[in-house]
């Protein structure tokens, strides 16, 4: 996929980058200056999920010897444009005199609005732009420096930004990272560095035009890529014209039962949100008149009940009847744990000719096994645990979590967006409804939907949390933003 980078280790990058800038300063100066802006408006965008940066902030900036440190400088200097009213002290960790010629440069264009310091400020700081060490970093810490840093973690600041990769990696001392700015390149260290905090990656455009011959094998066969927010590019284009609701698909949807009725709601409302043209929804029968009141735009089908209110198998002819005309199907939302309901789910997903989403307590080692249909299996990681030894190379898995990824092939596509405003019941439900529909429109290309989805989903859900922040939101609310991604 066009829309997702490689994710490089630090020797790979040093490689790639020296390729790329070919020692020419004009060419590594444009780039820093591109990275230095990337980082300070992306930080700025994060920073309204805490209400936004104060129009007269402090800022400090940690700065190294290198290019990390002019990726910070700069980054500072794009701060004080966007709010003059704001104030920036500089840390030399390593003294001014050790700069190197570009991250002087970056200095001389600050030192003018800036103050150099020696000493912190007990009282803290909006914001700590850490850029001491870039990818080339080898530990241990010196004495001093995680002495420094040790300071700074101890210091109260609303939000810690690291350059890259935050300093001192993993070390005990190591910068404690709210936010970890991947520039250019994302290094394999960001994923597994409990000290990054949430990640993002800024693409400077690295990646744009076919690699040079002699970096050429660093970008192939990777088992980590990143994905870029152009996976949503094919929904941002006008629609054919001569195109109806048939055009885009028949979504077919079962799951919910008694005990858990809203499962299945959210996963349809999420599905009618993702462009599809038709959705049909089979759900326990008492259940039915209430969704089609809630959601008329799809199809509700009643479907014969358990004495516990699950989905009974008198009702499996419903679905053998009318599956012709899907293009997908998204089953287990809401469907519990009763043996005949897992029974009935157990039949369908052998049976099953069309591309197949499974999600929630469909997720069984005995189902995700059976039939031949393309699958995208929607696991969180309790989940993931018991299935993954069923899981077959072919099979498309996106594994929720902090860092949700889609597996597929031996290969790791990793979306760093979204974050702890996912983290409440209802957000897989919306997930798998939308990952569903973008299937029904693509059912011959199971991995692109379900990374459309993953994208689309953590993108709304960032949009979300900088309108009304993290805590005060209701889950469904981020269906609200999904067309403002697009648009955007």
């Amino acid at each position: 996929m066009n829309a997702a980078h490689p994710l490089l280790t630090c020797a790979e990058a040093k490689e790639f980058e020296a390729s790329w800038f070919k020692d020419e300063e004009a060419r590594e100066w444009a780039a820093m200056q591109q990275a230095g802006r990337a980082v300070a408006e992306a930080v700025l965008r994060d920073f309204e999920e805490i209400g936004g940066f104060p129009s007269a902030g402090r800022v400090l900036v940690l700065a190294g010897k290198g290019h990390n440190a002019g990726d910070a400088l700069i980054a500072a200097r794009r701060v004080l444009e966007l709010h003059p009213q704001s104030r920036v002290e500089v840390c030399f960790v390593m003294g001014e005199r050790t700069l190197r010629p570009l991250a002087q440069r970056a200095w001389r264009d600050l030192a003018s609005v800036a103050t150099s310091v020696s000493e912190l400020a007990s009282s803290g700081y909006d914001l700590v732009l850490d850029g001491i060490f870039g990818f080339q970093f080898r530990p241990p810490l010196k004495p001093a420096v995680a002495a420094l840093l040790t300071e700074v973690n101890a210091l109260p600041v609303r939000l810690r930004a690291a350059v890259d990769l935050p300093s001192g990696l993993d070390d005990p001392s190591a910068f404690r990272a709210d936010f970890t700015y991947a520039t250019g390149i994302a290094k394999t260290p960001i994923l597994a560095l409990p000290n990054a905090g949430r990640l993002r990656y800024l693409d400077l455009g690295f990646f744009d035009q076919p690699p040079l011959d002699p970096v050429c094998h660093l970008l192939s066969d990777k088992p980590d890529r990143v994905l870029s927010s152009t996976m949503l590019d094919p929904l941002r284009v006008l629609r054919p014209s001569q195109s109806d609701k048939r055009t885009y698909g028949h979504l077919f949807v079962v799951g919910g039962s008694r005990n858990y009725p809203g499962a299945i709601l959210m996963s349809v409302l999420a599905a009618l949100r993702s462009g599809v043209g038709l959705v049909t929804a089979f759900v326990p029968e008492t259940l039915a008149p209430a969704f089609a009141a809630r959601a008329p735009e799809a199809m509700w089908v009643g479907w014969p009940e358990t004495p516990e209110g699950g989905l009974a198998l008198e009702g499996s002819h419903l679905l053998r009847e009318k599956l012709s005309r899907a293009t997908a199907l998204l089953i287990g939302p809401g469907i519990g744990r009763e043996a005949e309901t897992i029974a009935l789910v157990t039949d369908i997903v052998a049976q099953s000719a069309v591309p197949l989403v499974i999600d929630a307590d469909a997720l069984q080692p005995g189902i995700v096994a059976v039939g031949k249909a393309p699958r995208i299996l929607t696991p969180h990681a309790g989940e993931f645990a018991r299935i993954e030894h069923a899981i077959t190379p072919q099979t498309v898995t996106i594994k929720k979590g902090p860092l949700t990824s889609v597996q597929a092939e031996g290969v790791a596509y990793h979306s760093f967006f979204g974050g702890p405003v996912l983290a409440r019941g209802g957000s897989g439900d919306l997930l798998a409804g939308l990952t569903a529909g973008l299937l029904a429109q693509v059912p011959n290309d199971p991995l692109s939907a379900a990374a459309c989805s993953v994208v689309w989903h953590g993108m709304a859900a960032d949009e979300l949390a900088r309108t009304h922040g993290q805590v005060a939101v209701n889950t469904t609310q981020l269906l609200n933003f999904l067309p403002i991604v697009l648009r955007k």
